[in-house]
């Protein structure tokens, strides 16, 4: 075999079409083997002489795609200093493109033995592990092209590859749950009609089952345990993994692009599946546990602030190199749209404290390629001072957990929550507005995979997660959630129709805030995962989204629908600058662009806000007073409403107020099983009363 010296960059292995560089980084080995693996266990050994600040590189003629291989570190193995290098382990590449195999959680992929921790285990483990394979990265993309749909115009829908396609009734069953399945048209249509401009993808970097609950016949169903940051997880390709998945992800990129829908993927950069001192020896911590890792004050033990096991280490020069070629590679290379980080406030802690200047953001900031894209953070973690939400920098947008939870408060009818309610729906501007971010800032959501589904937030009081395995002792228990009069599946009428208009309430709720709407998977179907609020675990039809048969009610298809629609068609729901609370300058109208009314018609006082028991109000919305021009400069206008929300357990007489155009029409009622029919409904005039049913929301339109 010829070896000749190669390159130390890029990283990983790249295929030029006569043969393949490989390149690796150590700064804690003595030596590092290639290790080429071959059909029948064997494997070749070559020597990577060259080194270039520490990574260890050589380029090997005639080795072609499809090709497995491994790393063998040569080095200390000294717990005690942080150093655990063992030949033993076969290790995967970091920058693997491609993975092949899987884990089967022989005692030898660990460094120590079961039945004596501090002994090292120098038994070989490559028959058990996976390893990374070389892929062709030439891909006819033909005309793609990212839709960089506008902020103000997305909708956002949370999925699950598996998940979303498994029980499809319309795809071939060999391709359900794979990315193939994403490509399909009967997945695709679907989510057209819906008017989904986003596919935010649950992980879908090579991830692995941990040990525990693998042998508890679980799955890490989620995938929030990344062991390959390049690489597409292979267990959802249809045809393969020696290269496949790398191609049929592309494939979907491209099919879902060709219908004006983006792809942005939930990224775990705050922690590996190695876990804690007691994890498995897999790739980083066998390369260099120091350089990837935080430890702790004794170096035999890490520091974790995501509840894993582990921490990145975000000060290391390396760490940092990892996650912006990882980023560039998944937008220049696989064409995605951009990313939702999870557990972002790990990605802030260069030291202990999350620093919002750290240096994770001023990388992103600068990067010419990962700053152009969305960049959506998960603006929490377990460690101390972890809950972030509003203070990550002007370039990213943030999951508003506060979003989520006053919205839940106030539909269920919890005191004090209406004041906290006027900033979730006009954008959050007491979390974003004093560091120069407007209102698309916040991501809102009332659901998401972490967590009930619609259906089981209005049909449970609390959570049954017993199938999990953890005595239902695992998950969030206090959820903000009603089961609106009795505690899971009912034949009682009243109490299933008021668990409709409830997700109803949600669901026109979310529509008609400011910021960037996220549906969650399922949710227009009532998907239900039996009051299991963490089913994080569960591979199996507890998760997967159950479509409609032939002729089945399809649950909130249509209402979903009505109301994107509404949204989308109504800029005054979707403005791009917080509301002034003034007539807007260079208009001849002389009303505010926003105001807020008693159910009787008068001007809510501080007095109303503050009343414990205040659940219900109307907003008037100017749309004659949108401060932000169009994309040419023009004056954007548009029809003006009247939200009314009244989410008191009674019924109750709102009073149309005076002042703000004589004729209104009712488009939104979610007292109705059926939506409102285009051109609306009801017609009513300034001053007349209409009664609201108990926890319902009624919207008024005046044209422009």
């Amino acid at each position: 075999m010829q070896v000749w010296p190669g390159h130390a960059y890029p990283l990983g292995a790249t295929y030029d079409g006569a043969g393949t560089n490989f390149a690796v980084f150590s700064e804690a080995a003595d030596r590092v083997e290639l290790c080429l693996l071959h059909e029948d266990g064997s494997e070749t050994a070559v020597e990577l002489r060259e080194s270039d600040a520490f990574v260890r590189h050589a380029y090997l003629p005639g080795v072609m795609p499809g090709q497995r291989y491994g790393f063998r570190v040569h080095g200390p193995y000294e717990p005690e200093r942080g150093r655990r290098c063992n030949s033993a382990k076969l290790l995967l590449d970091p920058y693997a493109k491609a993975v092949s195999g899987r884990i089967d959680w022989h005692e030898a992929v660990y460094g120590y033995h079961f039945d004596a921790p501090e002994r090292r285990n120098d038994l070989d483990s490559a028959p058990h592990t996976v390893s990374a394979v070389v892929v062709n990265p030439y891909f006819d993309w033909g005309n793609d092209r990212l839709p960089r749909t506008d902020y103000h115009r997305t909708v956002l829908y949370e999925a699950h590859v598996k998940g979303l396609t498994m029980l499809h009734p319309e795809l071939p069953r060999e391709l359900r749950g794979t990315y193939a399945a994403l490509a399909h048209p009967a997945v695709i249509d679907h989510l057209t009609r819906l008017g989904v401009t986003a596919l935010e993808l649950m992980p879908v970097h090579q991830f692995v089952t941990d040990h525990r609950l693998a042998d508890s016949g679980l799955a890490n169903y989620w995938g929030y345990n990344t062991l390959g940051y390049f690489a597409p997880h292979n267990a959802y390709a249809s045809w393969g993994d020696r290269g496949q998945q790398v191609l049929e992800f592309k494939q979907a990129v491209r099919a879902l692009h060709e219908a004006g829908i983006e792809v942005i993927l939930d990224v775990v950069y705050n922690h590996t599946a190695e876990g804690n001192h007691l994890g498995p020896t897999l790739s980083f911590r066998g390369l260099d546990n120091a350089s990837y890792y935080r430890l702790a004050d004794d170096p035999r033990y890490y520091t974790d602030t995501t509840g894993t096991g582990n921490s990145l280490l975000m000060r290391s020069p390396h760490v940092l190199q990892l996650i912006m070629d990882s980023l560039r590679y998944w937008v220049t290379e696989m064409h995605v749209d951009g990313f939702r980080f999870d557990l972002a406030a790990t990605l802030a802690r260069q030291f202990h404290e999350v620093d919002r200047l750290s240096s994770f953001f001023d990388l992103v900031q600068q990067d010419p390629v990962v700053s152009q894209v969305k960049l959506i953070a998960e603006p929490w973690d377990v460690g101390e001072g972890g809950y972030q939400v509003g203070n990550f920098p002007p370039l990213w947008t943030e999951w508003n957990g506060r979003y989520r939870d006053t919205v839940r408060d106030l539909w269920r009818g919890e005191p004090r929550t209406l004041a906290e309610f006027g900033y979730r729906l006009t954008g959050s501007s007491d979390l974003y507005q004093d560091d120069g971010r407007r209102p698309l800032a916040s991501i809102n959501f009332v659901t998401c995979h972490d967590g009930f589904t619609l259906h089981d937030l209005v049909s449970y009081d609390g959570k049954h997660n017993e199938a999990n395995g953890e005595q239902n002792r695992d998950g969030e228990s206090h959820n903000r959630s009603w089961n609106c009069g009795a505690e899971g599946p009912t034949d009682d009428p009243a109490v299933l129709r008021l668990r409709r208009r409830q997700a109803r309430n949600f669901l026109a709720t979310l529509m008609l805030s400011q910021g960037v709407p996220m549906l969650s998977h399922g949710d227009e179907f009532g998907r239900t995962q039996g009051g299991n609020n963490n089913a994080y675990c569960q591979d199996s039809e507890v998760s997967w989204v159950r479509w409609p048969e032939a002729g089945e009610p399809d649950g909130m298809c249509a209402f979903v629908t009505a109301m994107v629609r509404l949204r989308r068609e109504h800029p005054v729901f979707r403005r791009r600058r917080f509301f002034h609370g003034r007539p807007v300058e260079g208009t001849h109208d002389e009303l505010s662009d926003i105001a807020w009314f008693t159910p009787q018609g008068g001007a809510m006082t501080q007095r109303d806000w503050q009343e414990a028991q205040a659940k219900s109000l109307t907003v008037f919305l100017n749309g004659s007073a949108i401060s932000e021009p169009g994309p040419r400069g023009e004056r954007v206008a548009d029809d003006s409403f009247l939200l009314m929300v009244h989410a008191w357990h009674a019924p109750l007489d709102f009073t149309v107020p005076a002042g703000l155009g004589p004729r209104w029409q009712v488009v939104v009622d979610t007292a109705l099983e059926e939506p409102v029919p285009v051109g609306g409904g009801r017609k009513v005039a300034a001053g007349d009363r209409l009664t609201l049913t108990d926890r319902s929301l009624v919207v008024l339109q005046r044209p422009g």
